[in-house]
């Protein structure tokens, strides 16, 4: 079983919440669904292990001050895959 994950939420309003993460090396966030469409900003670089449903495994690495989305129902559990901690924020829109 891996370390889990920090969760900080930093704000919420009726539009969004803001949530910040971060990773000791192997930490996870545990399996998850999204229950909105989100997008991360990366505050360190971050070598990512993506588990996904059926078994699939992605590696990606993320560079610190990079942002991507993705769209609510989007199911994982992300794993520091680095040798350093990692950080990144999280913003759900409502």
């Amino acid at each position: 079983m891996r370390i889990q994950a920090t969760s900080t939420l930093l704000m919420e309003t009726d539009r969004v919440m803001v949530w910040r993460y971060d990773f000791e090396p192997g930490a996870e966030t545990g399996w998850h669904v999204h229950g909105h469409e989100y997008v991360i900003t990366t505050l360190t670089d971050c070598p990512l292990r993506l588990e996904l449903p059926g078994g699939e495994v992605r590696e990606s690495f993320i560079p610190a001050g990079s942002a991507y989305s993705r769209p609510k129902g989007t199911e994982h559990n992300v794993i520091n895959a680095g040798d350093g901690p990692m950080s990144f924020v999280e913003v759900e829109l409502k």
